[in-house]
């Protein structure tokens, strides 16, 4: 790889969706250079990233990370949370299926649709909120009164968290897992610190089990000390915290500015010629919550898209790419569309053996949020045009920091 014609990621992210089409232009496979100076790839077009996301010669341990294993990679590397992380989501094979079975059941699409009565009651609770902030002056920021507090209240009821913890929480997994502009040491110290948190709701939880999955998690651990080590418990209950918020906090954001910006699609929903579902398929297509999300690592030399990508290579998933790649949607990709049939073929929860466990709760929050929002208020706007909303600092999360809204006319 030469580093001087290849894409260099920015640490600060932005809005992905430009910068997209440049590269998918050139290929449905980029190599770029990670923050730090470290080589990488990038997959962009949609066939490409299906068939990489399932293929048998990928994995996702970081033993097969090859420059990190040969002692190439900087020990304050701020991307070393993403490759050193323990738990289903960085582990293949018999460990990967004997980890996700131990949470699987609990996101089922039963087992989610018996939470439904639950989130309900958060959800107009949360609109309650909404609507107290925007008593001032008829103006709130949705994301921070409605969109960050519900997915957040059910992944911790699910989780057995404590309320005072909430917070910090969706602050330290912000910077761990979102903002990419974190410095190393800043990194580095929010996980230190989420870990020795998640530890202390772990040590809680096994003084007072619960009917919780943290309490489950430990009572497997403790009745089988083989089918869960502690790193891979706290590693576990990391991976459910994060990707049980932050993932449907940008969904909902996304849905309603997407909504939004374009009356003529939120029409079509409330005329009954598009449904809930509709718009959450294709804001995951046209724009998703996760951007470029590392890692995989091809475990021998692999061809994707007529694209070399060497053993060893760190790769980042392009969902938001592939979410607007033509070859895939028609040359109106770009175009926000909820009568696309295509959009449900997205792959924003994933593919193949790694497919999100919640997604059928990210559906099911979102899919209420947004039926309840626009019901109570109808004529919901952005407060300030969408091009003045700052974009998350992040290449792997897609949305934007704030969502002025105005409740009413």
């Amino acid at each position: 790889m030469n580093d001087d014609t290849v894409y260099r990621i920015d640490p600060a992210g932005g809005c992905p969706h430009a910068q997209n089409a440049r590269l998918r232009a050139a290929g449905p496979v980029a190599d770029v250079v990670l923050p730090g100076n470290v080589p990488g790839a990038v997959v962009l077009g949609h066939d490409a990233l299906k068939e990489f996301l399932a293929h048998p010669d990928v994995a996702k341990d970081v033993r097969h990370f090859a420059a990190l294993q040969q002692g190439g990679i900087p020990a304050d590397w701020p991307l070393r949370a993403f490759a050193n992380a323990q738990g289903m989501h960085t582990a293949d094979d018999a460990d990967h299926r004997r980890l996700r079975s131990l949470v699987g059941s609990a996101f089922t699409a039963r087992r989610v649709e018996r939470l439904r009565p639950r989130i309900e009651e958060l959800t107009a609770g949360f609109l309650d909120d909404l609507d107290a902030a925007a008593r001032a002056d008829g103006t709130a920021d949705l994301r921070r009164h409605f969109a960050l507090p519900l997915p957040m209240s059910v992944i911790c009821e699910l989780l057995g968290v404590d309320p005072e913890h909430r917070g910090r929480l969706h602050e330290l997994s912000n910077k761990v897992v979102i903002a990419t502009n974190t410095t190393p040491a800043e990194a580095m110290a929010a996980v230190l610190e989420l870990v020795e948190l998640m530890g202390a709701i772990a040590a809680a939880r096994r003084a007072a089990p619960g009917d919780d999955l943290t309490s489950a998690l430990i009572a497997a651990r403790e009745s089988d000390g083989d089918r869960l080590s502690e790193a891979e418990l706290i590693g576990t209950m990391r991976l459910m915290l994060v990707a049980g918020h932050e993932t449907t906090l940008n969904l909902i954001t996304n849905a309603v500015r997407a909504l939004c910006a374009h009356r003529d699609q939120l029409d079509l929903v409330r005329s009954g010629k598009a449904g809930w579902d509709d718009v959450i398929d294709e804001t995951l297509r046209w724009d998703g919550p996760v951007s470029w999300f590392p890692f995989r690592y091809p475990v021998r030399d692999l061809t994707i898209g007529g694209t070399f990508i060497p053993q060893g290579t760190p790769v980042l998933s392009g969902y938001t790419a592939a979410g607007r790649d033509p070859e895939a949607y028609g040359d109106d990709a770009d175009r926000f569309d909820l009568t696309r049939p295509a959009a449900a073929r997205n792959l924003s929860f994933g593919h193949g053996a790694h497919y999100c466990l919640g997604a059928p709760l990210a559906r099911l929050e979102a899919g209420i949020a947004l039926e309840r929002l626009f019901t109570r208020f109808p004529d919901l706007d952005l407060a300030v045009p969408e091009a003045e909303l700052p974009h998350q600092p992040s290449f792997i999360g897609n949305s934007v920091e704030v969502l002025p809204v105005r409740l009413r006319p």
